[in-house]
């Protein structure tokens, strides 16, 4: 792919995997953990994530003019959507775990209108099961997802539960790129 997935292969490696027992967000075990947060919260490698993203994106035929916002389930897709939205001229939005109560409430942070062509991201993605909620709180609000694209793919299951969808996946990585076989 170029460069900027290298990098990034390279910067989980050095920062974001730990071998060790884990209890993931689906509830699974597994004896490797992708702290994604450990490189995507790098000021360093914010480029370097946004660039991956914007090639991905490329290689699938949509150029940073074929898509208004980038976001998706906060925490883990904030840092990625900024990196995308700087590197592209998009705008960047975090879709809330629940509505807010309070101020003008929602379910989303930042700039995001109905009608936007979207790109939603994520850092990792195992089961997939906050993307797909992310994915629904878009669509139920009225905007077009263009792509979902995930920095590292654990699971080999989200492509296909997107497919089903009609909603087109893509990850810069998957987990044999860093030494695991996919569901691990």
């Amino acid at each position: 792919m170029g460069a900027a997935r290298d990098r990034l292969l390279e910067a989980f490696r050095e920062f974001g995997i730990q071998e060790g027992e884990f209890t993931l967000a689906s509830g699974a075990t597994s004896k490797w953990y992708l702290d994604g947060r450990q490189v995507t919260f790098r000021g360093d490698l914010q480029p370097v994530i946004g660039q991956a993203v914007l090639d991905v994106l490329a290689e699938a035929g949509v150029g940073p003019g074929g898509f208004d916002a980038v976001g998706g389930m906060t925490l883990g897709a904030d840092p990625v959507a900024i990196a995308v939205a700087t590197a592209s001229g998009a705008r960047a939005f975090s879709v809330r775990k629940e509505p807010k109560g309070h101020g003008v409430g929602g379910r989303f942070a930042g700039p995001i209108s109905p009608d936007d062509r979207v790109v939603a991201v994520e850092d990792t993605v195992t089961t997939g099961g906050s993307f797909l909620k992310a994915i629904d709180a878009l669509e139920e609000f009225g905007c077009t997802i263009v792509a979902a694209v995930c920095l590292l793919d654990r699971g080999g299951v989200i492509g296909d539960l997107l497919a089903a969808r009609g909603v087109r996946f893509h990850a810069v990585l998957g987990a044999p790129d860093v030494g695991y076989e996919f569901g691990s």
